[in-house]
């Protein structure tokens, strides 16, 4: 069991495949893009699953979700995702992805064992989206989620991120679009996980905003802490019907303590917070031979130490020395 000193207890693994992305969103890295990790540095497809394996079967994790950078950049994913369906007890599956490869692998991904997909879009607007993404890849990402849908890999969730000035205005026709097409939108605010470092909470539309925005056109019904969870995400019934709008207000109102995540980097580190300024080194241990039971020592030691909370309300708070898509999402 992965418990940390305020009780909390994980069973939500987040594996980061690669820290590549083929899009430069202006609130995640600089159009340049970054110095990605070189392949000796990567864990090879073995070592991620044998410590998801670990995970599953030591430590009582029953949610695996694979993120990025872009994790459908990684070679090697429909064996990882077939490999890890087949562990006993099997964990549930599901994948973060900004949609550009779901045309082409959404079928594979299924077959291989895959539950279902976050994806995210930010705009409805294919001019909005080359300016935030800095890639006229629109259609693309709309082609992979009815691609997603069509395959089974459902609920398909919509994340979105608004910024100030580009698509502050686009709530309430996501929220429409994403009704029609029997998606789940949930919006995140931006959060201080740039490469840049240019985040400013001032700057930042928060929970409040988008909600007032949506309530312009719609009903919403609180669903409560009880349907909610260990869930990041607030969620409301909209217009009394069978769809859901969730909100993660990772900066306005956290929810550090119902937490139940882990975190794996591309490289072999564990975080127990995305913004966390420290990481737990298992590659290391996997490339010198350790054993399953030291490796699954070193994990409950490193979550054992898991702060209380994100610290963005303290006035000292820094952001993370790696990025987002170091990190993974």
């Amino acid at each position: 069991m992965l418990i940390d000193t305020y009780g909390r207890v994980a069973t939500d693994l987040r594996v980061s495949l690669t820290d590549r992305c083929n899009l430069r969103c202006t609130y995640c890295m600089p159009e340049e893009g970054l110095q990605w990790l070189g392949k000796p540095d990567l864990l090879t497809d073995d070592e991620i699953v044998r410590l998801i394996r670990i995970a599953v079967t030591d430590l009582g994790i029953t949610e695996v979700r694979f993120t990025g950078g872009e994790p459908l950049l990684r070679p090697g994913i429909v064996g990882i995702v077939e490999r890890c369906a087949a562990l006993e007890p099997r964990p549930r599956m599901s994948l973060t992805t900004n949609g550009i490869g779901l045309k082409r692998t959404a079928t594979a991904l299924k077959t291989a064992g895959l539950d279902r997909v976050n994806v995210s879009l930010d705009t409805l607007r294919p001019d909005v989206f080359k300016t935030l993404t800095r890639r006229d890849r629109h259609k693309d990402v709309l082609e992979g989620m009815a691609a997603a849908r069509d395959a089974g890999l459902t609920p398909v969730k919509v994340n979105a991120v608004l910024m100030p000035g580009l698509n502050d205005d686009e709530a309430p026709d996501l929220l429409a679009w994403a009704v029609e097409n029997d998606y789940e939108l949930r919006f995140i605010e931006q959060m201080p996980l740039d490469a840049q470092h240019g985040w400013k909470r001032d700057g930042m539309i928060t929970a409040g905003d988008i909600l007032e925005s949506l309530r312009t056109r719609f009903t919403l019904t609180e669903e409560g802490e009880a349907e909610r969870g260990s869930a990041p995400a607030e969620r409301w019934v909209v217009d009394g019907g069978r769809h859901r709008v969730g909100v993660i207000a990772s900066v306005t109102r956290p929810f550090c303590r119902a937490c139940d995540r882990t975190r794996l980097t591309a490289d072999g580190q564990v975080r127990t917070c995305l913004f966390a300024r420290e990481e737990s080194d298992l590659r290391a241990a996997l490339r010198s031979d350790a054993t399953d039971q030291d490796i699954a020592e070193l994990w409950k030691v490193a979550m054992w130490g898991k702060k209380a909370g994100s610290g963005l309300d303290d006035p000292t708070f820094l952001q993370p020395d790696r990025p987002m898509s170091a990190i993974g999402g």
